[in-house]
């Protein structure tokens, strides 16, 4: 089973948290058993709003099971080890007619 993302834990405590509230003020209850019946109540309440709660769309590259395997090409490098007395000098040219 995944594990549950922020939206859903946020919107499932809110569910209970307001149900419960809700359900005791309109019931006017004081017995512990009316207090128990809303309390589990509420409880599912919010955990069906929590499993409801749309989870993020997969993309078909993210939602593919073969791992992705990438193609290295090795790069040609030149040895940067040039000294300066080995240094190319710059061309001279006669100067024009």
């Amino acid at each position: 089973m995944p594990r549950p993302t922020a939206a859903q834990l946020a919107y499932g405590s809110c569910t209970v948290i307001f149900s419960t509230l809700a359900m005791l003020l309109l019931s006017q209850t004081s017995s512990g058993l009316g207090i128990a019946v809303i309390t589990l109540s509420a409880l599912a309440l919010g955990l069906l709003v929590a499993l409801t709660v749309p989870l993020p769309k997969r993309t078909p590259s993210t939602a593919a099971s073969a791992p992705v395997v990438e193609e290295r090409v090795p790069v040609q490098r030149e040895t940067a080890s040039v000294s300066a007395s080995a240094a190319p000098q710059p061309v001279r040219e006669p100067a024009g007619p």
